[in-house]
C-alpha cells in the first residue's frame, strides 16, 4: 500500500499506486496481448507528465525547504526518496511484463526484432527506408557543442561512441535524435510467410550509421539511448500590456528551457559515455537518475500498428444509439420537452455535433457560447462554431490557454477563432476555467430561450471515443439562465454572480458538499438510513475527506469510486469502517464526476467537471449541475451500482495490499464497463 501518515495516504504515492493500475492491465492475460502493448504505452505517458508535473514541484520545494527550513508541512526531499523507491519497483514489472509480451506476439508471428536480426532483404528494405524517408531527419550534435538547451524535451536520443578501425580520425562522441514525429516509431517489414516482422526506428537508425558518419571516417559505432525530462510549470507573466495569448506564447518557450528533473539512460552505457552526456546536460545525482533498458518512451507503444490482428484488440463496440435523439429530427426541439443524458463512449459525442450542426444553421439561434478546455487535434466542435459564425452567430468561446501540455494547440486554435470573427474571452493568468459548457440562446416567438450542455468532460471526439463521461443537455430554465450567469462570469473577470440551481467553484462547491454530508450525518444520528456514492477521478482535499472520516464514524454508508489520487483511507476501525473505496482500471479511462446523496430517501443527484482536490475547489471555475429527471436519475444510479459489483476491473484502493482486486473470486464475474453498455443498449 501507498506510504500513510496518521490518517491519509501520501499524494504522490496514492498517484504511484494508481499507475500501477495501469501497469497491471499491462500484465493481465486476459487483456488482449496489442492493447497489453498500449497499456505499457499509457503507464509511460503517465509516468512522464507525473516526472514533468508533480516531482518537478516537489523538487522546487525540496530546495525552497533547505534554504529557508521546514515550512511547508511535508519533507519533500522524503517523499522524492519514497517515489524514487516505488518507480525502480515498478520499472522492473515494467521490463518483465515488455519480455514477457515479446515473447507472446512472437508465439503469434509478430516479431519485434532490432538491427542485429535483420535478414539480408530485410536489411536493404530498411537502408531504403532510411534513405528515403529518415536521413534528411537527422541532425547529429557532436558532443562537445551540447547544450542542455539542445534538446527537446519529452524526446529520445541516441548517444553515439564513433571510431575508425583503422584509426585514420579520432573517436569521437555525438548525440542524434530519433524523429517519432512526424514518422512513426515503428517501422512494419516485408512480411515473411506467415510472420510479421517490426522494427522500431530507433534500431533503423542504428542499422544505417555508417551512411551517416561514413564520409568522416568512421566504421564502427557503439549506440545507447537516453532521454530526460524537463519541469513543465510555466512561469506566467503578469505584464498588463500583453495580451494573455501573448503572455502564454512566451511561457511556453520557457518551458523548453526547464530544468532536467529525470534522466534515464541505457544501463549499457559505458561510464565514460555517461558521464560526459551527464556533465554537458547539467544532470547531478539529486536529479532523478533511471538505468533502464535499450527502449525508453514507450508512450509510442499506445499507437502501436495493430498490423490487421484485431483478434488481439478489444472488441470493437458501435456507439449506442439513443432512443430519445432519433436521427434527422431537432435536438433543440426534443429538449424544450425533456432533459438527455449522453454517456460516453457508450453512447456517441456526435449528438453533441449534431446539436452545434443544428445551432448554426437554425434561422432562430442568434448565440452560442462554449468553454474549451482540450480538443481534438481536427476539431469538429471547431469546426462548427467558425460555421456558426460564419452563419452570423453571435459565437463566444472561453479557450483555457492553460490546460496542460495542450496550451500550444489552444493557442493555434484560438487564433483561428478569431480569425473567423468569434469572440474570444480572454483567460485570467493563474486561474483555470474546467468546467465544460455549452449554451445556445434561440429565439422562440417574443422570447429568448436557452439551451445547455453541462458535462463531465471535455468536448473532445478522439478523447470521447475512451473517457466515460457524461453530458446533460437541458433547456431547464433554472439550469440554462445559471450557465449564462457562469459566462457573464467568466467574461466580467470574477464578478460573481447568484446561482439558483448550479453549484460553482471557487465560490460555493465545497461548502455545498459539506453541507450534503453534514446532512448524511445529522439523519445517521437519528437512526435513519444514511449513504452516499462519490464518483470521481480525484479524492485529495483534505478538509472534505476529514468530513467523510466523520461521516464514516457516525454510520453514513460511503462508497466511493475513485479512479486516480485517493489519500483518504478506508476500512480503519473506529474512523473509516463504513467507507470502502474502489478504483476502475478497463477498457475505458473512467472520467466522470457523479454525486448521490440519501438525503432521507429524497435523493439528490449531481455531476461536475471537478474532483475533490484543492485546485478544483479553490482555484478554478468548476460547475456541478443536479440532475431532476427521476429516470436520468435511475440512470445515473444503475450504473454507480454495476460498478460498485465489479469484480473483474475494481481493486481496492489503499487497503491492505497494493492494488488488490475486489471479490476477485466471486461469481458471478461482473466486469462493468461491458454490463453499462448492455444496460444502456435497453434504456
Amino acid at each position: 500500500m501507498a506510504k500513510i501518515s496518521k490518517y491519509t495516504v501520501n499524494r504522490e504515492t496514492s498517484w504511484l499506486e494508481f499507475n500501477g493500475r495501469v501497469l497491471q492491465e499491462a500484465a493481465d492475460i486476459n487483456t488482449p496481448l496489442l492493447e497489453r502493448l498500449k497499456f505499457l504505452g499509457i503507464f509511460s505517458n503517465n509516468l512522464d507528465e507525473f516526472y514533468r508535473v508533480r516531482v518537478a514541484t516537489l523538487s522546487r520545494m525540496s530546495d525552497y525547504s533547505q534554504r529557508v527550513g521546514d515550512g511547508i508541512g511535508f519533507n519533500p526531499r522524503r517523499t522524492l526518496k519514497e517515489i524514487s523507491r516505488i518507480d525502480k519497483e515498478q520499472q522492473k514489472d515494467f521490463s518483465r511484463i515488455f519480455r514477457s509480451i515479446v515473447r507472446e506476439l512472437a508465439n503469434e508471428s509478430i516479431h519485434i526484432i532490432n538491427e542485429k536480426a535483420l535478414s539480408l532483404k530485410q536489411g536493404e528494405f530498411v537502408r531504403r527506408y532510411f534513405g528515403e524517408n529518415v536521413r534528411s531527419l537527422l541532425f547529429p550534435i557532436m558532443l562537445n557543442n551540447l547544450k542542455s538547451s539542445s534538446l527537446v524535451d519529452k524526446s529520445i536520443y541516441l548517444a553515439l561512441k564513433l571510431e575508425s578501425t583503422a584509426q585514420i580520425v579520432e573517436k569521437q562522441y555525438a548525440v542524434i535524435r530519433v524523429p517519432v514525429k512526424p514518422l512513426s516509431r515503428f517501422l512494419i517489414l516485408p512480411v515473411e510467410g506467415d510472420k510479421t516482422f517490426i522494427i522500431l526506428l530507433d534500431d533503423v537508425i542504428r542499422y544505417c550509421l555508417g551512411e551517416v558518419f561514413s564520409m568522416f571516417g568512421y566504421d564502427r559505432f557503439e549506440s545507447y539511448t537516453f532521454k530526460f525530462t524537463r519541469d513543465a510549470e510555466l512561469d506566467i507573466d503578469n505584464d498588463v500590456s500583453k495580451s494573455f495569448l501573448e503572455i502564454m506564447t512566451e511561457s511556453l518557450k520557457q518551458r523548453k528551457l526547464g530544468a532536467a528533473v529525470r534522466f534515464i539512460y541505457d544501463k549499457t552505457m559505458p561510464e565514460d559515455l555517461l558521464k560526459l552526456i551527464k556533465n554537458k546536460l547539467d544532470i547531478t545525482e539529486t536529479d532523478t537518475l533511471s538505468k533502464s533498458g535499450r527502449y525508453h518512451n514507450f508512450k509510442d507503444f499506445m499507437a502501436f500498428p495493430d498490423i490487421g490482428r484485431f483478434d488481439l484488440l478489444f472488441p470493437q463496440w458501435k456507439p449506442l444509439e439513443h432512443r430519445k435523439l432519433p436521427r434527422n429530427e431537432s435536438i433543440l426541439n426534443i429538449l424544450r420537452d425533456q432533459d438527455i443524458m449522453i454517456h460516453l463512449p457508450y453512447q456517441s459525442f456526435q449528438f453533441i455535433i449534431d446539436l452545434l450542426r443544428e445551432a448554426s444553421i437554425d434561422p432562430r439561434v442568434r448565440a452560442i457560447k462554449m468553454t474549451l478546455y482540450r480538443v481534438a487535434k481536427d476539431s469538429k466542435v471547431i469546426n462548427a462554431l467558425i460555421n456558426a459564425a460564419r452563419n452570423g452567430k453571435a459565437v463566444t468561446v472561453f479557450m483555457e490557454l492553460q490546460a496542460r501540455f495542450d496550451e500550444e494547440a489552444n493557442i493555434y486554435w484560438a487564433e483561428k477563432l478569431q480569425e473567423e470573427g468569434v469572440k474570444l474571452i480572454q483567460g485570467i493568468p493563474g486561474f483555470k476555467v474546467h468546467c465544460k459548457l455549452l449554451l445556445i440562446r434561440r429565439k422562440e416567438g417574443a422570447k429568448n430561450v436557452y439551451y445547455a450542455n453541462v458535462g463531465t468532460g471535455n468536448f473532445n471526439e478522439e478523447t470521447a471515443r475512451i473517457y466515460a463521461d457524461d453530458s446533460l443537455l437541458t433547456a431547464d430554465p433554472n439550469i440554462t439562465e445559471d450557465v449564462n450567469s457562469v459566462f457573464h462570469l467568466i467574461e466580467s473577470k470574477y464578478n460573481p454572480p447568484k446561482f439558483k440551481s448550479l453549484i460553482v467553484s471557487p465560490f460555493h462547491m465545497r461548502n455545498f458538499f459539506t453541507r450534503l454530508i453534514n446532512n448524511e450525518i445529522k439523519n445517521a444520528r437519528q437512526g435513519k438510513e444514511a449513504w452516499c456514492i462519490i464518483k470521481l477521478n480525484n479524492l485529495v482535499d483534505e478538509k472534505l475527506v476529514k468530513k467523510l472520516y466523520v461521516a464514516g464514524k457516525e454510520g453514513v454508508k460511503v462508497r466511493i469510486i475513485c479512479r486516480g489520487t485517493c489519500t483518504l483511507i478506508p476500512g480503519v476501525k473506529g474512523l473509516s469502517e463504513n467507507i470502502e473505496v474502489i478504483s476502475i482500471v478497463d477498457k475505458f479511462l473512467e472520467h466522470s464526476r457523479v454525486f448521490v446523496f440519501h438525503n432521507a430517501g429524497d435523493e439528490k443527484y449531481y455531476i461536475s467537471s471537478a474532483d475533490w482536490m484543492v485546485r478544483n475547489l479553490d482555484n478554478r471555475i468548476e460547475v456541478a449541475t443536479p440532475v431532476n429527471d427521476p429516470k436520468l436519475k435511475q440512470e445515473l444510479k444503475t450504473m454507480l451500482l454495476i460498478q460498485l459489483k465489479d469484480n473483474t476491473k475494481a481493486r481496492l484502493v489503499n487497503h491492505s495490499g497494493p492494488n488488490l482486486y475486489k471479490d476477485k473470486d466471486k461469481l458471478p464475474k461482473i466486469r462493468s464497463q461491458e454490463e453499462i453498455y448492455t444496460y444502456l443498449k435497453g434504456v
